[in-house]
């Protein structure tokens, strides 16, 4: 059998004669003893170095050189990673890239300007695809490659000859294209103000149900000149490609082109589209299906604007219908979306985390300064944690404030340091809220015991590192997978969206935030009932002892003793409940569909925290003079002057 392509990954210095063996479409090339499998299966090669992915690029070569099934031939390699040369003589030369950026970046470029754009366009989606660890985790390619893909189409309509009023199809593999040349007799049998459609590509007999149907308006084709009415439409075999924001596609991706880059814009009639979702499409009562563009202009996400969805005919069985208008030429896509905050609640929610958040960083960096130079605060390991609460949540509000100025900034890398600072200040909190509960605990329940060697040292190793061992295991995958940097928060009544600095893969949102924070939550919570039994236990008591003291003064005074005595413990349960960021678990009554009131008063009382935290510390410490007036007092010898007590 001939080989499609060959594969010779060792370097210059080993040999200079290979020695092939083909069988079980399986080539096997030696070299010095060294052997490299390829594995052959539909017109690819996998290509490997040292056990990392590579792209392969071979010229043509003469098919007489492998007409045996085993023989040596000489060859010459040159170069090394990530570009390295091997040329068979008098057969053909191939070049091998590693998949880094920079390799890959110019392989890609490289495609824009060559001539055999068939050829070219599968060349470039087998890049892709050799290369997917790569293309996932890096935006830049991505783009790249879409601006070259998107070049591509335009060259391949530009050089197709079809005759007005019939169109040509092109299937290559990754994607299909037909270009459609509208000849003038179908726009005058449609008259004016209707719309004509255009068969989209197939790609395989299986997708046929899922292929979008597609009207473009007459008004709009009659304003381009007769012998350039050129339309390319484009379907894609998966489109990954298209996935910048974690988005769920749920329908195939079209791409409408037309000739030297012209678009259509403002349309009237809009461009009518009706796709056929997937069967495993699962639509709840916080999600819905709608129309998106994808801009590959400014932005690199899909977006709502100039598009309108008619979902009337869904119903969750097979071969339900979208119907998408729109007034441009992009590609589109139907994409489920999860239910959104309205602009108007979202702009008031803002302000009162603004707010909040504004006046926590002020409080939180007064307790910070009050502590630094109170000598008595730092004995006192209660005082010390929750200045470290506060320290933390200083850092969450501040950070937090800079999140939407970050997403606006041209260089990356602030946005991605505002993010993992920001997500790291948020575990120090979740972790600083534990340590306040098992604090807690061991003064108020346990009791007896509570002395550790270093304890505050113990404590603050945990608070503050554990965060930054997960924050800093994710920086260090940034290679595999970005996890920090701008995203969009969409608006549910308007196309508007918000960017902000915080984290872009929601799968990694969830299974770790939400999980620390989880236990956290569970943790804490169960301190916090254990607290509230301890007061209910200690009211009883009181009650007891106040109705055998032989002062009492009867039934009223018994009410205010009670009602002030419930207000105390009340205010004190609504302090801990702040302490120990239990107010954050209202995040799971508002999850999965948007409550406005769960919303306003999430924001009120976590952006307020650090507020709270700092009037409980002033509290705490005058508890704190008073106790130690009082043990003074009690200490001291009556009638004697001069002496101080032990």
């Amino acid at each position: 059998m001939v080989p499609i392509l060959l594969l010779l990954l060792l370097h210059e210095s080993l040999a200079d004669q290979v020695c092939f063996n083909f069988s079980d479409f399986t080539m096997t090339a030696t070299v010095t003893g060294t052997s490299v499998r390829i594995p052959e299966y539909k017109n690819t090669v996998t290509c490997r170095r040292d056990g990392s992915p590579c792209v392969l690029v071979c010229r043509p070569y003469s098919t007489q050189c492998f007409e045996k099934s085993s023989h040596c031939l000489n060859a010459r390699v040159t170069g090394s990673p990530p570009v390295v040369n091997y040329t068979i003589h008098e057969c053909t030369n191939c070049t091998e890239y590693s998949c880094n950026e920079d390799a890959i970046s110019k392989l890609i470029w490289s495609l824009r300007d060559a001539s055999s754009h068939l050829q070219d366009m599968i060349q470039l989606f087998y890049i892709g695809k050799a290369c997917h660890q790569l293309f996932s985790s890096n935006v830049d390619i991505r783009k790249e490659f879409l601006m070259v893909e998107k070049a591509k189409n335009h060259k391949i309509m530009e050089i197709t000859k079809v005759d007005a009023g019939s169109y040509q199809s092109y299937d290559l593999k990754y994607l299909s294209l037909n270009v459609f040349n509208i000849s003038e007799a179908a726009l005058n049998s449609a008259g004016v103000n209707s719309s004509i459609q255009l068969e989209a590509p197939q790609l395989l007999p299986q997708n046929q149900t899922f292929l979008p149907k597609v009207w473009l308006p007459v008004s709009a084709l009659l304003n381009i000149p007769k012998n350039e009415r050129i339309i390319g439409l484009v379907t894609y075999l998966q489109h990954s490609f298209f996935q910048f924001h974690q988005e769920k596609i749920s329908s195939m991706v079209l791409r409408i082109e037309l000739l030297h880059q012209r678009h259509l814009q403002s349309l009237t009639p809009p461009i009518k589209m009706i796709y056929r979702v997937t069967t495993q499409t699962k639509v709840d009562n916080v999600s819905q299906l709608l129309c998106h563009y994808f801009d590959e202009v400014s932005e690199w996400r899909w977006n709502r604007d100039g598009c309108e969805t008619d979902n009337s005919n869904y119903n969750d069985q097979e071969n339900s219908e979208i119907i998408c208008n729109c007034d441009h030429t992009t590609p589109f896509a139907v994409l489920l979306i999860r239910q959104s905050i309205s602009s108007v609640h979202w702009q008031i929610l803002s302000y009162i985390s603004y707010i909040g958040c504004g006046l926590s960083a002020f409080f939180t960096a007064l307790s910070l300064v009050i502590y630094v130079f109170n000598r008595n605060y730092k004995e006192n390991n209660s005082i010390s944690i929750h200045v470290s609460l506060s320290g933390a949540l200083f850092l969450l509000n501040t950070t937090f404030l800079l999140t939407e100025w970050g997403a606006t900034l041209d260089l990356d890398w602030v946005c991605v340091f505002v993010a993992a600072f920001m997500h790291y200040s948020l575990l120090c909190c979740f972790t600083w809220m534990a340590i306040e509960a098992l604090h807690l605990y061991l003064v108020l329940i346990k009791v007896f015991n509570t002395y550790y060697k270093h304890y505050l040292l113990k404590l603050s190793l945990a608070g503050w590192g554990i965060p930054g061992i997960i924050v800093g295991v994710s920086l260090g995958l940034k290679n595999f997978k970005q996890f920090y940097g701008p995203t969009q928060m969409t608006m549910a009544d308007t196309n508007q969206t918000n960017p902000i600095c915080w984290i872009t893969d929601d799968s990694f949102f969830y299974s770790l935030n939400l999980v620390y924070f989880t236990l956290t939550f569970i943790f804490n919570s169960g301190i916090l009932m254990a607290v509230a039994s301890s007061i209910c236990k200690m009211k009883q008591v009181y009650k007891s002892n106040s109705r055998l003291r032989p002062d009492a003064k009867g039934k009223s005074w018994s009410d205010s003793q009670r009602f002030s005595l419930s207000c105390r413990n009340g205010l004190t349960l609504l302090g801990l409940t702040c302490l120990m960021g239990t107010t954050w678990g209202l995040a799971f009554l508002g999850s999965g569909y948007v409550n406005y009131p769960i919303l306003y008063l999430f924001c009120i009382l976590n952006s307020a925290q650090g507020f709270f935290i700092f009037v409980w510390i002033c509290l705490s410490a005058k508890k704190q003079r008073k106790r130690e007036m009082e043990d003074k007092m009690s200490s001291t010898p009556v009638g004697t002057s001069g002496i101080k007590s032990e």
